[in-house]
């Protein structure tokens, strides 16, 4: 994913300073060029680089810090900060009302991904209880309408538009005053986008604020744009008044620090951005969150947000009690590997965790590695219920298989290979058996009852040597222990 790469940078430059014995200037000065190297890598803007540089030395003054201070701490927080400081304009972006009509239009340059992020930004909302609607004024690309049409349909979600008209401002202020006639608290209006700045660009985008008066003006940006991101964004920012960003393309390999550089230049807060092509691939910025991710310092209220959108807390009891029963099934793989999937990228949700790192997934196998997902819950579909039931890896014989193959239009092979992967998780599942399940008020089920040595032999190598082995599961538990949101999560704390 766009930003891992530059995430790992840093996180290791912290390490090498953490491994060091005496933290002194030189040891300072090599951390603070590692890092100031990956963000000038990922094309960051030089000014924002060489800024953050003068004021983490200016804070962290060696000499001047007590012989009793963790260094190393302050020297994290320090950077921490500027990263954050960098993202954050210190200014909240105009947030919509339900109830209240609200019209938000989305500026760019073509192919950053604006008809796609529009749809998406009224998706999202829709979900949240807005009535959204789309208004495409879009008349200089080919297909711009054509494609708005086709996702607002998908989405089911009121659109506006015309094949005949061809003045962009005539379509806009029609479509508005339309849906706002139609009680729609949330239009959005998607402008024209060319394949660099241009004068007749700029004076359209004027010309259609003027007309719409929008509440918010949102300047989407494809990630990959590199260098030319600040000067890109700032020419927008003097046309009109953008009052926010939405960053697109977030899941490839791009560099991605130019993004970084647009907030300093449009002086407006990253509100979303986009991890994928499919409508929910969309994700809400917040910056002290995805900058601890961006650290490997992991993101538990993020993380917690994703278990209880997958797993309600009417349904937490069943599944500990599942556990604590060690048997699994066919029936429970199938719907953890739902919620798996509900959770979105695995890179992602990796990424949430302390110690963990996106680069933890190789490039290019996380597609992969959701598609067999995928293929494995085609195959269990073509089982009956006994097989799904059952806890005996005997019953699938090979006649059952090669029903199940021929039912799901696999091979006999890929059938045998989710056996093995049912199994595999069987035996991890066993060892959970016996885990008490608290009652309303108790402990976390997760801290109380089971320990760094329990869980050392549940998980993965790769995984248990990226936390930092046995002393970072230690770590990691305790954190797991302290926090509220995993005591609810387990049916512990108050409530």
């Amino acid at each position: 994913m766009v930003l891992a790469q530059l995430g790992g940078s840093i996180s290791r430059a912290l390490q090498q300073m953490s491994n060091a014995t005496v933290i002194d200037e030189k040891v300072l000065n090599e951390c603070l060029n590692e890092i100031t190297r990956a963000l000038l890598q990922s094309d960051v803007q030089f000014k924002l680089v060489r800024d953050m540089q003068t004021n983490i030395k200016k804070i962290v003054n060696l000499d001047d810090l007590a012989a009793g201070h963790n260094k190393r701490k302050i020297i994290q927080q320090a950077v921490f900060n500027e990263l954050c400081k960098m993202l954050d304009p210190g200014k909240p972006s105009f947030t919509p009302k339900k109830g209240k009509p609200s019209v938000v239009m989305f500026v760019g340059l073509q192919g950053s991904g604006k008809t796609t992020t529009c749809t998406k930004y009224a998706y999202y909302h829709q979900k949240k209880g807005w009535k959204p609607a789309l208004v495409c004024a879009d008349t200089f690309r080919a297909g711009a309408f054509d494609q708005l049409k086709q996702n607002a349909t998908k989405a089911k979600i009121p659109f506006y538009g015309s094949y005949m008209e061809s003045d962009p401002v005539k379509i806009a202020e029609e479509g508005v005053e339309r849906f706002k006639k139609e009680n729609c608290d949330l239009i959005i209006v998607d402008t024209s986008g060319r394949h660099k700045q241009e004068a007749a660009l700029f004076e359209e985008m004027r010309q259609v604020s003027e007309a719409t008066k929008p509440d918010l003006v949102i300047f989407v940006m494809d990630s990959s744009i590199g260098q030319a991101a600040f000067d890109q964004a700032q020419a927008f920012k003097q046309s009109v008044a953008v009052g926010a960003v939405i960053v697109t393309k977030m899941d490839g390999h791009a560099k991605g620090g130019g993004a970084l550089s647009a907030v300093a230049a449009t002086k407006s807060p990253v509100i979303f951005i986009g991890t994928g092509e499919h409508m929910d691939e969309f994700e809400v910025f917040d910056v002290k969150p995805f900058v601890s991710r961006l650290l490997g310092m992991g993101d538990w209220s993020g993380f917690m947000d994703k278990i209880h959108e997958v797993v309600p807390m009417d349904q937490q009891p069943e599944l500990l009690q599942k556990l604590s029963e060690g048997n699994c099934t066919l029936r429970i793989m199938y719907e953890q590997f739902q919620k798996l999937l509900e959770m979105g990228p695995i890179s992602q949700v990796f990424s949430m965790l302390p110690r963990f790192s996106a680069e933890l997934m190789p490039k290019g196998r996380e597609k992969e590695s959701q598609a067999k997902l995928k293929r494995y819950m085609t195959m269990m579909d073509s089982m009956t219920d006994e097989e799904l039931d059952s806890s005996n890896p005997k019953l699938m014989n090979e006649s059952r298989m090669m029903r199940i193959a021929r039912g799901s239009g696999r091979r006999v092979q890929e059938v045998m290979e989710m056996m093995e992967e049912y199994k595999r998780l069987a035996k991890v599942w066993s060892k959970m058996k016996g885990l008490k399940i608290p009652k309303k008020g108790e402990m976390s089920a997760l801290s109380r009852n089971m320990n760094a040595q329990h869980m050392s032999k549940v998980l993965p190598p790769q995984i248990l040597k990226q936390i930092g082995g046995m002393g970072g599961l230690q770590s990691l538990m305790k954190q797991m222990g302290s926090n509220k949101d995993m005591m609810g999560m387990f049916g512990g704390g108050d409530k």
